[in-house]
């Protein structure tokens, strides 16, 4: 692509951007600019520009607002010590997009297309990306809309893929101690056939009144079944699941209905690489509540891009709970700390995970 830039006249003011990134919460602030490309039958994908971040004007009958057809990303982008910018696995995230776009009928932007414009952005934004004190990043976040002007139910013929970001803080703010969970059985997030594949924010939607039932209880998240049986683990509302056994096993759910976590598969292959056997299959509430109350499952984690790694202190449901854990398993920290230790260019890449920005 060859990507137009017209640069903010009306940039965040140096002291107010230092005021932010030295607490920048999550979600809360916004960068200086913004990607932009279109997609039409006729043309393609066409016009790809930045330009300063600003408000979108969508009409009311725009079919974004009325059919949900729409997906997104979530990347991060880290400031190592030398004062270089890096990516964790853009190509990945791209991948998978195509993989949404494919399930919710949108047109496929190309992988490469797709890392072009999240590098070219975040080079034009760098100031905006903090240091890595307090696991500080700068959060981007892809996403296209459908914004036909229509109200027929079809397939999007016009079609806005943008970018945008926000500096992050460690998503938990009490840092990487043990959360508590509450099983939900009233609710499921995704059935076979479904999108719970992708990334959608139909599936983040299906989930809020599941996590307001695990508030009420007193609980940080809320842990999905399958919408078959009721009977196997499938994630949270927005992470995947680990179970690490006695035996040095580590369990995760298998994919199909589940989201294809870009750190749920970054951990296979790390924990692989630490010696632990990974598996990736069905595993019951009863053998994730049996496993914890006899000692056969030590640990139990979960990740995702926001909250990285973090471990798991009891579930709860209606009528029983887990035995608590007070502090966060030796295993998970590790596979944490790897981890991290690779985003922030604290150890080597071995995989070739990091993507050089500038």
């Amino acid at each position: 692509m060859e990507i137009s830039t017209t640069l903010t006249t009306e940039p965040v003011a140096d002291e107010r951007l230092a005021e932010i990134l030295a607490n920048p919460g999550f979600g809360s602030h916004f960068t200086d600019h913004m990607f932009t490309v279109r997609w039409n039958p006729s043309d393609g994908w066409h016009g790809p520009e930045i330009t300063p971040y600003g408000p979108l004007t969508l009409d009311p009958a725009t079919a974004v607002f009325h059919y949900a057809q729409e997906i997104f990303e979530g990347l991060k982008a880290y400031r190592h010590d030398d004062g270089s910018v890096w990516m964790f696995r853009p190509e990945a995230n791209a991948e998978r997009m195509a993989r949404s776009s494919r399930r919710l009928a949108l047109p496929e932007l190309p992988p490469a297309d797709f890392v072009q414009a999240v590098e070219e952005f975040v080079r034009v934004d760098q100031r905006w990306v903090p240091d890595a004190a307090g696991e500080k990043s700068l959060y981007v976040r892809p996403f296209m809309i459908a914004t036909d002007r229509f109200l027929g139910v079809r397939p999007a013929e016009h079609v806005t893929f943008l970018v945008i970001a926000s500096p992050a803080g460690a998503y938990f703010k009490r840092g990487p101690m043990p959360v508590t969970l509450w099983l939900t059985t009233d609710y499921t997030r995704a059935g076979r056939g479904g999108m719970g594949a992708a990334k959608t924010g139909g599936n983040y939607a299906s989930s809020l009144v599941a996590q307001q039932e695990a508030t009420a209880h007193g609980c940080d998240q809320v842990v999905f079944l399958d919408a078959q049986e009721l009977t196997y683990v499938e994630e949270l509302g927005g992470m995947n699941m680990y179970f690490v056994y006695a035996d040095g096993r580590i369990v995760t759910p298998e994919l199909g209905t589940i989201l294809e976590g870009i750190t749920r598969s970054s951990i296979i292959e790390l924990a692989g690489k630490m010696g632990h056997q990974v598996e990736e299959r069905k595993i019951s509430i009863d053998e994730w509540r049996d496993g914890v109350t006899s000692g056969e499952i030590s640990e139990v984690f979960a990740c995702g891009t926001a909250a990285v790694v973090t471990p798991v202190g009891s579930l709860k449901w209606d009528g029983g709970e887990t035995p608590e854990v007070s502090e966060a398993g030796q295993v998970t920290m590790a596979i944490r700390q790897a981890l991290v230790d690779i985003q922030y260019g604290r150890a080597d890449d071995t995989f070739g995970w990091m993507h050089r920005i500038c």
